[in-house]
């Protein structure tokens, strides 16, 4: 997918003896957005935004070593050992020939490296310079900035895209607040600036600025600006999407003392797996310390300052734990961490708590399964059918205020509360609202200045394109029920070969909350990858079935 950006020049940042000055340049073709202050708590700043920029950078993927060169070298080694061995039976004139012949090959990759020397060298110097002077060449940096009445956070995803990070500051980080612009831009950020945070210090002034001056009418001197076209995945854009709406389901949260965090993270520097399991264990007790057990070693930690409130007896099981170590710069300052668990295998968020600042580090349920491509969470949010006229409405409330709950848009519309939730996950998934963690409430944040191509997005995944397929051919039938504030609906799902009989339970909020289906891939992965597509086109069925469900 491709967007175009211009720049009014580079984002810099200025240091002296007295003042460091950071000067974000914006996107001059969105929409004005823009913000002048002067930081006050800058060292809490600095820790916090070098901490997202090692989400930027995070990579975690598996990087099997390449034997390229060792298997050249071993295929020549090879026919020399060869010779070698037949020489004992052959006379003296072959071994003198074979010395011959490995005295040329010495000559021929003496004379090689002679030619291939400079070019080589030149190539070790130009990719160094990329490395140290564009980075972008090597990491695609991506951030997203969005100034809101009450706070601006930076957003952004690390490179193997399992990881998404996001630095909410309320204005009480700023000392003075000249002039801001609600809005979201993205803004030109480069690898280097990372150093540059690392001077920020108490003593100096520090001054932030989101450049407005980016936005003014320009007749000449049009060469300032800096037009760059990025082609992103859709992975990219789709990880983004899933993100807010996987941070509206039902979950299980509790909070760390920041010395828990400590401990944690050092038993995972201090020891290092071989092999599998590989998980973290929570074992949640009403009114009891939180314990911890960190598998393959089986080892048990307890939390005694952090007792876990819950009402019921849990233990949830999370992968990927070494993404975890991006939060210890952040525990010094930290006033406590909240863990968001959605459930085994599901995704995850931790929430420092700043102060005035809240840094939120969302972790899909393992390295590998990114938010893009494996989690299909958008599929489990509310999806009820809203007609154009009450999305605009509901999205038109909400750009009042910039952020709100459902029952003060519920409240302000008119509208059901079901109605305002499905139209508001509409625009999550449409990239123009997220969801805040924190405060519980939605917010106005476009992605792009124009609209998404919904032709590339629209199936987040294989399941629920097959699974749209199975409604269009009227190959799903569905009976429905309520017990206990929970809509159960069994289905028949005919494919090429077998009828499948499935499951899903919806509760309250139109969100998926439990289903079960006969197919492998249920069997194999349960909900831990999403529901299969015979589970999604029991659910698609509902919207588009004229059962009339009664309630008992």
């Amino acid at each position: 997918m491709l967007f175009n950006y211009k720049y009014n020049g580079n984002t810099s940042i200025s240091n002296d003896t007295n003042e460091t000055a950071m000067r974000f340049a914006p996107d001059a073709l969105r929409d004005p957005t823009f913000f002048v202050g002067k930081l006050n708590k800058k060292i809490a700043f600095r820790e916090a935004i070098s901490a997202l920029h090692d989400v930027v950078v995070s990579d975690l993927r598996y990087k099997p070593k390449d034997k390229a060169e060792y298997k050249a070298w071993a295929e020549e080694q090879e026919k020399l050992w060869l010779g070698e061995y037949m020489a004992g039976f052959q006379i003296e004139q072959v071994r003198n020939r074979i010395e011959e012949i490995r005295h040329d090959l010495k000559q021929i990759y003496r004379e090689k490296d002679r030619v291939l020397g400079p070019f080589n060298k030149a190539k070790s110097r130009y990719f160094d310079y990329l490395y140290k002077n564009d980075r972008d060449a090597w990491v695609v940096l991506d951030p997203v900035i969005t100034v809101h009445p009450d706070e601006l956070f930076f957003e952004c995803f690390s490179q193997d895209e399992s990881s998404y990070g996001k630095l909410s500051c309320s204005y009480n980080v700023f000392t003075e607040i000249n002039e801001f612009k609600c809005g979201t831009t993205n803004i030109d950020y480069s690898a280097e600036l990372y150093g540059e945070f690392q001077k920020i210090r108490g003593y100096k002034d520090t001054s932030f600025k989101i450049d407005p001056s980016g936005f003014e009418a320009k007749t000449t001197n049009e060469e300032v600006y800096k037009e760059v076209k990025i082609d992103l995945p859709d992975s990219w854009v789709r990880g983004f999407l899933q993100v807010s709406a996987a941070m509206t389901l039902p979950a299980t949260t509790f909070e760390l003392h920041p010395m828990d965090v400590f401990s944690l993270c050092q038993y995972l520097r201090r020891f290092k797996e071989t092999a599998g399991p590989r998980a973290l264990r929570f074992i949640l007790a009403p009114g009891k310390p939180v314990r911890l057990v960190i598998e393959p070693w089986y080892e048990t930690l307890t939390f005694h300052r952090s007792i876990y409130t819950g009402s019921e007896e849990k233990t949830i099981r999370i992968w990927g734990r070494r993404r975890l170590m991006i939060l210890e710069r952040l525990i010094p300052i930290a006033k406590s961490f909240k863990v968001v668990l959605l459930g085994s295998g599901l995704p995850s968020f931790f929430m420092a708590d700043l102060g005035d600042m809240t840094f939120t580090l969302g972790l899909s349920g393992w390295t590998n399964n990114d938010w893009s491509r494996a989690g299909n969470f958008d599929l489990m949010a509310p999806r009820g059918n809203v007609d154009i006229l009450t999305k605009q409405q509901v999205f038109t409330t909400l750009k009042e205020t910039w952020f709100a709950s459902t029952a003060e848009i519920t409240t302000k519309t008119g509208l059901s509360a079901a109605v305002v939730s499905s139209a508001l996950t509409a625009y999550t998934q449409a990239g123009r609202v997220i969801y805040d963690l924190k405060q519980g409430v939605y917010r106005v944040r476009e992605l792009s200045q124009e609209p998404l191509d919904f032709t590339a997005l629209r199936f987040g995944s294989e399941q629920e394109k097959i699974a749209n397929e199975f409604i269009t051919k009227d190959h799903v039938k569905i009976a429905t029920k309520i017990e206990n504030d929970v809509l159960e609906i069994k289905g028949k799902v005919k494919t090429k070969n077998e009828t499948f009989s499935t499951l899903a339970l919806i509760d309250k909020d139109q969100r998926l909350i439990e289903g079960t289906c006969e197919c492998a891939f249920y069997l194999s992965n349960k909900l831990k990858k999403g529901p299969c597509e015979h589970i999604l086109a029991t659910r698609m069925m509902l919207q588009n079935n004229a059962v009339k469900v009664a309630a008992n």
